[in-house]
């Protein structure tokens, strides 16, 4: 049986990379290309995310030069205990940096799905979970958009159609866009996903006034939604609390039952 209540976090991890002001894309450029310095970046977060059960982690190198040639998010869920992690690698700059998406979870998924995203220039993508089976299944996906508007309103048109049949939904992830932007609009007439109540400020990370990374649900109730500093990441963390019970008409919570073997890759032993 599935738990009743669980903890979400994402984060755009910026690679593991210390920003602390607009100077320092400037003066710590050397950073998105060597190692140097990331190492205690990811610890702090593995030490964040030991409360949650479930991570999205953009902008994680899946092994280049600047990541010493590990996957990151393979790091981050051995060193902060998750059994289950995915990435999903969008773009690499030859060896010197790559880009992708990730999921650590304390819940086996039922199916993994990778997803890219049109783009001019590729390099976006979408990570979609299913969790449960039958009546009792709900989705996570992880997502990174463009910063244009342009290519996000396309972006966001193919994540519409690709989410319009998932009754109980988690998007999150880092959409360079607020909730009310014109592109967004699409997204919540044709999914299940709901606006928030709430949208708080996430960019820059030392202050904060744009909300552009978001956790979205649909067909679930969320509570406690808030944000976390996520080491010297360029962007603050999203978090929330979910409820995931589903009922029958007898009102009998419905577990999952028969788990199709999960196509995840389980972190033990890698």
């Amino acid at each position: 049986m599935q738990p009743n209540r669980l903890k979400i976090i994402s984060s755009n991890i910026q690679a593991g990379s210390i920003t602390r002001a607009y100077s320092e894309y400037v003066t710590r450029s050397w950073s998105h290309i060597f190692h140097a310095g990331k190492q205690g970046n990811l610890d702090s977060l593995a030490e964040t995310y030991q409360s949650f059960d479930l991570v999205g982690l953009q902008e994680c190198d899946p092994g280049s030069m600047r990541s010493g040639f590990s996957n990151q998010s393979d790091y981050l869920a051995q060193k902060a205990n998750f059994p289950y992690s995915s990435h999903h690698a969008t773009r690499r700059i030859s060896r010197l940096a790559g880009f992708g998406n990730a999921l650590l979870s304390r819940l086996e998924p039922a199916e993994m799905e990778h997803f890219s995203l049109p783009s001019r220039i590729p390099g976006r993508g979408v990570l979609l979970a299913r969790f449960g089976e039958g009546d009792a299944a709900w989705h996570a996906a992880v997502t990174h958009l463009s910063l244009s508007a342009k290519a996000r309103r396309v972006q966001i048109a193919y994540l519409a159609e690709l989410l319009s049949d998932k009754k109980r939904l988690i998007l999150m992830g880092d959409f360079n866009c607020d909730l009310l932007a014109p592109e967004m609009s699409r997204l919540f007439q044709s999914t299940a996903l709901e606006i928030p109540g709430l949208a708080l400020p996430t960019f820059p990370s030392w202050d904060a006034k744009r909300p552009i990374d978001h956790i979205l649900v649909g067909g679930l109730k969320s509570s406690n939604y808030q944000t976390h500093v996520a080491a010297g990441s360029d962007h603050l963390a999203i978090a929330l609390d979910i409820e995931l019970w589903a009922f029958t008409t007898n009102n009998e919570p419905i577990s999952s039952r028969n788990p199709a073997k999960s196509r995840y890759n389980q972190t033990a032993g890698n």
